[in-house]
């Protein structure tokens, strides 16, 4: 991308609160890019029939047909250089079958020949990013949305970015959308190794949701696998990681960057968990990655070549610092805290020229 590209924002999942919207949309301003927001983004509609109900139960941006639509339009306009989703939540998956796929393929390159559009965000998008990489061909870029952690502090237990993990999260996004190789340290070393691949994956509950449907993701085989996730119980990761090893999905993966796993239980279980269930897989393992639902949010561009380098340590296994701080309970960002931890190894990116795989 470059300065003055325009950047279309739209909620294809959950409500976004229009102060924190309007905020994140003026700091997508500040790196010199032309954002515009969605007709629906604002809309708050309830998950079954219409009519007046508490506004708790108000859980996605407009109805599935307003979604799909700004969505679909915002990709198919040939001035939009990038699609950025407001934020997360619930949503997604039930867009999917609204969506015109062969409109949006014949529109996923750019006039000006600059390679494919860009779609951006992370947690219930997931199930947007494993679809376009599937059906499109496009590389997608996991990270910090307008709506969540890129607003700035926000009330209670939701999303902050004024503290010192904001310029780590803004560089990260930077480099996903205008280019160059991002490197991601991790914390913990699960298992050593070195693994070079694609990157798959994103946020386990919405892979999982995904297997058995007609987006599902294709096999891990050959592919550098990320995992994250928020409000999940030790016990149900590692119910969706068998679920994905009972399916064959991980069989072959080159390895294993692990993100955070905000509210998720105790952290030396999760490590536990992980061991068991993907060790005996023979593939190397970074835990600690600072992407995900976690304070440190950096942008993962999935589907770019990926090198996963995770060198012996001593007592790898040992209790090291893990994020302990609260956030929002549904699939989207967490309030920003940043532990002081030893690198344990790193996954590099390389950036491709636009989305292009």
């Amino acid at each position: 991308m470059r300065r003055g590209d325009r950047i279309a924002v739209v909620a294809p999942s959950g409500p976004a609160e229009p102060a924190r919207l309007e905020a994140g949309c003026a700091v997508l301003r500040d790196l010199g890019l032309d954002a515009v927001v969605g007709k629906h983004a604002l809309d708050r509609v309830n998950l079954g029939a219409p009519g007046p109900v508490r506004d708790d139960w108000h859980r996605l941006a407009g109805s599935d047909a307003d979604r799909a639509a700004d969505l679909q339009e915002a990709w198919c306009d040939p001035r939009v250089r990038a699609v950025v989703c407001a934020r997360g939540g619930y949503g997604a998956t039930r867009v999917l079958d609204l969506l015109d796929w062969d409109a949006l393929r014949a529109a996923t390159g750019t006039p000006s020949g600059r390679g494919p559009k860009i779609l951006h965000g992370s947690s219930d998008i997931t199930a947007l990013h494993v679809a376009f990489g599937t059906r499109l061909g496009v590389t997608t870029s996991f990270g910090p949305m307008p709506a969540g952690v890129l607003a700035g502090p926000g009330p209670g237990p939701g999303p902050a970015a004024a503290d010192g993990a904001s310029d780590e999260r803004l560089d990260g996004l930077r480099a996903a959308l205008f280019g160059g190789p991002v490197s991601l340290p991790g914390t913990r070393a699960l298992r050593p190794g070195r693994a070079e691949g694609p990157l798959t994956g994103g946020t386990l509950s919405l892979l999982t949701a995904l297997l058995g449907t007609p987006y599902a993701p294709p096999p891990a085989r050959g592919r550098v696998v990320f995992l994250e996730d928020v409000t999940e119980a030790p016990y149900r990761i590692d119910r969706m990681l068998v679920q994905l090893l009972q399916a064959g999905w991980l069989d072959g993966a080159a390895g294993f960057a692990l993100g955070s796993w905000r509210d998720c239980g105790d952290p030396a279980e999760l490590d536990a968990v992980f061991a068991a269930r993907l060790g005996p897989l023979g593939a190397p393992i970074l835990a600690g990655v600072p992407a995900g639902h976690g304070p440190r949010q950096r942008t993962l561009e999935l589907g770019a070549p990926a090198v996963l380098d995770v060198p012996a340590v001593p007592d790898a296994h040992e209790a090291r610092p893990h994020e302990t701080d609260t956030h929002e309970t549904d699939k989207q960002e967490a309030r920003p805290q940043d532990p002081a931890v030893p690198d344990a190894g790193a996954l590099t990116l390389q950036t491709l020229p636009g989305g292009a795989r």
